[in-house]
């Protein structure tokens, strides 16, 4: 799976909800959307770390994580950067590739 392409696939899907769902996406809603989604996914972190009510589940943890990523990439699309491009000068370089 390339990250271009998994973007193009998440937002098409981002449209489909939308448009189901009359959801207004302008301005800084895909940032506010990251946010909104790590905080689910640090709720899931505590939950399976035995610091929260409720029961853990690996797979929500997951579904929680994949939620992050996703929005990540609809913020970028959104703002313009190229994640990887970015991927590339800020993490991979150190690979020396």
């Amino acid at each position: 799976m390339h990250l271009k392409t998994l973007q193009a696939d998440v937002l098409r899907i981002s449209d489909i909800y939308a448009a189901e769902h009359g959801i207004d996406r302008s301005g800084d809603w895909a940032l506010l959307k990251v946010q909104e989604e790590l905080g689910e996914l640090t709720a899931e972190h505590l939950r399976m770390s035995g610091r929260a009510r409720g029961v853990a589940d690996a797979d929500k943890l997951g579904d929680e994580a994949a939620d992050v990523l996703g929005m990540l990439l609809i913020y970028c699309d959104g703002a313009g950067i190229d994640i990887e491009q970015a991927m590339q000068r800020k993490w991979l370089k150190w690979l020396g590739e």
